[in-house]
């Protein structure tokens, strides 16, 4: 049999591959395929149409910025609230024209454009650890950066900004036509998302989907508490509604609790609370409102349905009514402006992962500046320009994203050169931007690579009408985008150590430290305390998939090296799950747990946390709970089993 596994895997392609070729699967977004097409070429079909084709040097330049404005800004949004796809337009408008300006200080020769190049690119790289829409912001910061330094027009500086700007107004006008007309509201959709999750993991309980099903309830809980709840202080048009939502949130933690506990337990749900939670999840979209009549008490039964039907009636009672809904966001804390301020420190400055980050990208944007400076490239942006867009300033799998994108680039190049040999320098170049506009929203939600092989002849069509140039320049670019590609897979990736290690100690020091402080609310804190550890608790777990992930995309060692941690996630998800289940049975009538035995297991725990750190293998000595503590213990020792198991990884030689 286990030769049989073994021939087996050997038939199946690498992971990293699988991870590497691997695409979502296409569905088109027609709203956004409306809105690219119509949004991104217009300033250059106006600006054809004033100046009276293509050859009207000023006027094409002005169509040409007011396209790139028009990129940006349509790019940009993401689904989700209004504010928060006009906060991603604003980073990327406003770094893109910080772009605009810098690029002026990045020509000619000597080392000052290479420290201009260099210090844009440590900065870019810091503040795109902050959230996602300073990531996008930080990647137009270089990609305009370097457009900037070599794209000459007749128009002076203040109107290419001018025209950047205008494009980027029109764009966002045709993104707030597109959300007037939606008829789903994303701030509902996320939270009745999170009643749709609970109710899917109830009728998976017991079956080997269940694992799945959970971490599927976390994701929908990450992402509801990320869109309702942290972006309600900041909320100035709907603070009423939000509140209402953020307590929806609050008073769904109980059946949150049940359902985790009902699936460890491995019980079947009761048909009657799985359909109420879909009831709810309808009601809270908006679709239908609460049936009358409300779930009866239970009295009966496994603590854990007890526990559903009791979370189901407090959701309903706050669901129905709009002011325990408001009672139940009262709940919920605000952050304070320093404690913010001390979140992006630590998401940069004090992260050494943005600090190596930071280091890495200005080292191969400033290796690209020299290459710009010394050797004979016909469109010599162009290698800034690749090297920006293939090391994109986030912190995914380097090789995956520098490989798909790399290609991406190559046949993109080929495709918007083999258009401008073809297409005459009329109407038929401005068609071609609508296509390429067009698809772009479908790439992007399929595959990096493919996303760039129809972003880049787009740029390639709009850069060529401000700097016309001959079939030649076919090669010069390919040669351009080979260098880019070379610059980041060898400074960017082959010479840093931590590509050939599986870095996960961090991620793995968290989720621990954050399990300690779940043990610890879940017995001595307060409902909303042990609901707050709770969430930080299952968001480090999630943090630690998400970095796993990423390595798995890499090629061996270091993925190979990664897959051997994927046991000690699987156990420190029961491991969770089992605080869940006691707290169940402790509600449910069972004696409270022996605090001693408590301290005992958050020992442990901690010096497994210790034991990562300092990279040695824990001890063996079994631990022993009673009571409800008993399946916790259990867990906790199955996880420091396998971590001594892994310990051999992290001695293997780098």
């Amino acid at each position: 049999m286990a030769e049989e596994r073994r021939r087996e895997r050997a038939l199946h392609a690498p992971a990293w591959l699988e991870e590497l070729l691997r695409t979502t699967p296409p569905r088109v977004p027609w709203r956004d395929v409306v809105r690219f097409a119509v949004a991104v070429p217009a300033p250059l079909a106006l600006a054809v149409l004033v100046g009276g084709g293509l050859d009207s040097g000023a006027t094409l330049g002005a169509g040409v910025f007011g396209t790139m404005g028009a990129l940006a800004a349509s790019l940009a949004p993401q689904p989700g609230p209004l504010r928060d796809r006009l906060r991603r337009i604003a980073a990327a408008t406003v770094f893109g024209t910080l772009g605009l300006l810098a690029g002026q200080y990045a020509t000619g020769g000597g080392w000052a454009p290479v420290l201009v190049v260099a210090v844009l690119s440590a900065a870019a790289a810091l503040i795109s650890a902050v959230n996602s829409a300073l990531s996008l912001g930080a990647l137009q910061l270089l990609v305009y950066t370097a457009l900037a330094s070599g794209l000459i027009t007749p128009l002076p500086a203040v109107a290419e900004v001018g025209f950047f700007l205008a494009g980027a107004a029109w764009a966002t006008l045709t993104t707030l036509v597109q959300v007037r007309t939606e008829p789903v509201d994303p701030d509902r959709s996320a939270v009745a998302a999170v009643f749709t999750r609970i109710a899917e993991l109830l009728t998976v309980a017991g079956t080997d989907t269940a694992p799945g099903a959970r971490r599927a309830l976390t994701s929908a809980l990450n992402a509801a508490y990320d869109r309702v709840i942290r972006s309600r202080s900041r909320s100035a048009g709907r603070s009423r509604e939000l509140s209402e939502l953020a307590g929806i949130l609050n008073a769904a933690a109980v059946l949150v609790e049940g359902a985790v506990a009902t699936a460890r337990a491995g019980v079947q749900a009761d048909p009657q609370d799985v359909a109420a939670v879909h009831s709810l999840a309808t009601a809270v979209s908006g679709d239908r409102p609460l049936p009358e009549d409300r779930p009866a008490e239970r009295d009966q039964g496994h603590p854990a349905l007890r526990a559903v039907r009791h979370g189901v009636r407090l959701a309903w009672n706050v669901v129905a009514d709009p002011e325990e809904r408001a009672r139940a966001a009262a709940l919920q804390p605000t952050v304070s402006l320093s404690a913010r301020l001390r979140d992006v420190v630590d998401r940069t400055l004090a992260s050494a992962d943005a600090r190596g980050f930071a280091v890495r990208l200005a080292l191969c944007m400033s290796i690209a500046e020299v290459a710009r400076q010394y050797l004979p490239f016909a469109r010599p942006y162009w290698v800034l320009l690749t090297v920006a867009i293939v090391l994109k300033p986030d912190f995914g799998s380097v090789f995956t994203r520098a490989v798909q994108r790399g290609a991406g680039t190559l046949l993109g190049v080929l495709l918007g050169s083999a258009l401008l040999a073809v297409l005459p320098r009329n109407g038929w170049v401005v068609l071609a931007l609508v296509c390429s506009a067009a698809v772009l929203p479908w790439a992007r939600d399929t595959n990096f690579g493919l996303f760039s092989v129809f972003q880049t002849p787009l740029i390639i069509l709009m850069l060529d009408l401000a700097l016309p140039g001959g079939p030649g320049l076919v090669g010069a670019r390919l040669l351009d985008t080979l260098v880019g590609c070379a610059i980041v897979l060898v400074f960017g990736y082959l010479l840093w150590p931590q590509t050939w290690r599986a870095p996960l100690d961090q991620a793995l020091r968290d989720a621990a430290t954050a399990l300690d402080g779940f043990v610890d609310a879940a017995f001595t804190g307060s409902p909303a305390e042990r609901r707050r550890a709770r969430r930080r608790n299952y968001r480090a777990l999630t943090e630690l998939q998400t970095q796993l992930q990423r390595r798995l995309a890499e090629p061996p060692p270091i993925s190979t090296r990664a897959a051997a941690w994927w046991p000690v996630i699987v156990q420190l998800e029961r491991a969770s799950d089992a605080v869940t289940e006691a707290v169940i049975a402790t509600r449910g009538g069972e004696p409270a747990p022996d605090l001693a035995q408590v301290a005992t297991l958050r020992r442990a725990i901690r010096r497994l946390e210790d034991d990562v750190r300092a990279h040695r293998p824990p001890d063996d000595a079994e631990l022993h709970a009673d009571g409800v503590l008993a399946p916790l213990a259990r867990e906790v020792d199955a996880v420091r089993r396998l971590v001594r198991e892994s310990a051999p990884t992290w001695r293997a030689p780098h």
